[in-house]
């Protein structure tokens, strides 16, 4: 697909999924706004990055609505529209039930729903004011197969489900709002995983 002069902002997009999708669609045309919190892998995947096209570095933590308000508009004032906001950053840590602190719950949903949702409703109004665009979140199997030790971001990938659902009614027909759920994916994140889990998934392929 060409994406040529389209302008593109991808979340958590140092590593793994966010910056798979970065990388493609700089080789696709497009100008790619690069969001992460995690400043030492940002400057790797920039200069990585910034070889195969146009990109605007922007340092934010997803999780705190001051500092993704700075960074849209840091955004804006650099791409003047965005037209594909992918909603991609997000943690998934494993705990056992009771052992959930409010502080572990908290910072989950705020990076995994809060801030999505915010960053989502404010440039989806923009779209919808303008010549529309396009929304990825991006969620997972997690949020509709739910597995032990992982209530937050199960229940926090629900939402941003029912999120992508509501507002692709509220801001139709200039925007179009869709969820990706993936599954697993051998990005880094797998190199935790036991050899076993890296060969072996519950998909049907």
């Amino acid at each position: 697909m060409a994406f040529s002069g389209k302008r593109i902002l991808v979340t958590g997009s140092s590593r793994g999924i966010g910056y798979a999708i970065a990388d493609r669609m700089l080789e696709s045309g497009a100008q790619v706004a690069i969001w992460d919190r995690e400043l030492s892998e940002m400057d790797k995947a920039s200069e990585q990055l910034s070889i195969k096209g146009q990109i605007l570095r922007v340092p934010v933590d997803v999780a705190d609505p001051k500092s993704v308000d700075k960074a849209r508009e840091n955004t804006f004032s650099a791409f003047g529209k965005v037209d594909i906001l992918v909603n991609n950053a997000g943690m998934s840590p494993y705990c056992p039930s009771h052992e959930v602190t409010e502080k572990l719950f908290d910072s989950v949903l705020n990076l995994n729903f809060k801030g999505p949702f915010r960053l989502a409703s404010q440039i989806g109004k923009r779209m919808y004011d303008g010549d529309g665009g396009t929304i990825i979140n991006i969620s997972s199997t997690g949020g509709v197969m739910p597995l032990p030790g992982i209530i937050p971001y199960g229940s926090s990938k629900a939402a941003l489900n029912a999120m992508t659902l509501s507002m692709a009614h509220e801001y139709a027909p200039k925007v179009r709002v869709n969820t990706l759920s993936a599954g697993p994916f051998l990005t880094d994140i797998a190199d935790a995983w036991t050899p076993e889990a890296r060969e072996t998934a519950r998909n049907a392929l």
